[in-house]
């Protein structure tokens, strides 16, 4: 397992851990209900290096890139950058990555354990190209502010003199302490969210000042089950969660937020565009919220029925503190998909049921990107 850089400063803010993909994240601090209030709340702090970090550099980096992914890269300007998912042959999702794209390189921000076979996936395309693939992971860690306060905390650390005021912009600033720190504005919660690059080096410096900005606000750290269960309350689907080599991005309500139907080519192009065109897709990701669950909570890929048939599957579950309820994502035939629709959990004759709800499941900020 990778380790945190940042380990000894999590112990002493009595945290616990968890390997995701071989890569070690912060599961705690001691309070997740805390830490959840924080992130829905106010403003939660994360240390996200436990994701993985690529560097795209050379003249052909757009070029290669925008014929690997659904979105349109080729037309990025510095400062700019875009959410996309990487498909294969027959448009199945074998990644999503956040692309930011820099003065003379794209940064791509991917899952814990995807940084591997993408490298090498994209290493197969490049024949002769100016493409050079960099791990940035051991020279930049990633932290983060997000919240409906995360602007405030920003703006109170005094590094940034401009923080970008839309999503997927970034700004770069060359601290004469610090090194080059890079802000991206990311909301990863449907409410406001800052992403900050920083240098290995000054990443304990970094790490004060936003967790001290972030306390400012009324906030605290917060750890990755914290996050789970916001991310699910948002309705945000996650790769190696939500998503995976069986599930189409439409399917998974990609369309409007990581699909370019005018960009041109790219792998699985083809059967991306024929959804489009002539129809709907079989399936697709829903809001549920589960009755009759005590003791454990259903696993993933736990199965729904109605009327007697299977019709889905569970991917993610959680106990919601801001609706009271259990709720989870997943996935539901188009026939029975609409909301209100009753189904049973695991099996025809379950006491589990299941309402599908439209997403997010919370209101207000917590819904707004």
């Amino acid at each position: 397992m990778t380790p945190l850089p940042l380990r000894e400063f999590h112990q002493s803010l009595g945290s616990s851990f968890l390997d995701l993909n071989g890569f070690e994240a912060v599961k705690d601090y001691g309070d997740a209900s805390a830490e959840h209030r924080a992130l829905t709340g106010a403003c939660g702090w994360l240390d996200l290096s436990f994701r993985n970090r690529l560097v795209l550099l050379g003249a052909d980096r757009q070029k290669l890139l925008n014929g690997q992914v659904t979105n349109n890269i080729k037309d990025l300007q510095p400062g700019t950058g875009c959410y996309a998912a990487m498909v294969n042959a027959k448009a199945k999702m074998v990644a999503d990555l956040h692309v930011h794209a820099l003065a003379d390189e794209l940064l791509l921000d991917l899952e814990p354990g995807t940084g591997a076979p993408i490298t090498e996936r994209l290493n197969k395309f490049i024949v002769a190209d100016d493409v050079q693939i960099v791990d940035a992971a051991p020279h930049y860690g990633l932290l983060s502010l997000q919240g409906p306060r995360a602007l405030r905390a920003i703006e109170a650390l005094g590094l940034f003199p401009t923080v970008p005021s839309e999503a997927y912009r970034s700004v770069k600033v060359d601290d004469p302490t610090l090194g080059t720190l890079y802000l991206m504005n990311l909301p990863r919660l449907g409410s406001k969210g800052f992403d900050v690059y920083v240098p290995t080096a000054s990443l304990g410096a970094v790490a004060d000042k936003m967790l001290a900005a972030a306390r400012d606000q009324g906030g605290r750290a917060a750890g990755w089950s914290a996050l789970e269960v916001a991310r699910i309350e948002a309705g945000i689907p996650r790769y190696g969660q939500d998503m995976d080599d069986t599930i189409l991005p439409p399917e998974a309500g990609l369309a409007d937020r990581a699909i370019s139907y005018t960009k041109g080519c790219y792998s699985g192009q083809e059967v991306i565009a024929r959804i489009r065109t002539y129809g709907q897709v079989s399936k697709a990701l829903r809001g549920l919220v589960l009755s009759g669950v005590t003791g454990d909570l259903p696993t993933a890929r736990t199965k729904l029925f109605k009327d007697g048939k299977d019709v889905g599957f569970l991917t993610s579950i959680a106990r919601s503190p801001l609706r009271g309820e259990v709720i989870a994502l997943g996935y539901v035939r188009r026939e029975c998909n609409a909301p209100g629709v009753k189904l049973q959990v695991g099996s025809a004759e379950s006491i589990q049921g299941a309402v599908v709800v439209p997403l997010p499941f919370v209101g207000g900020e917590m819904a707004t990107a």
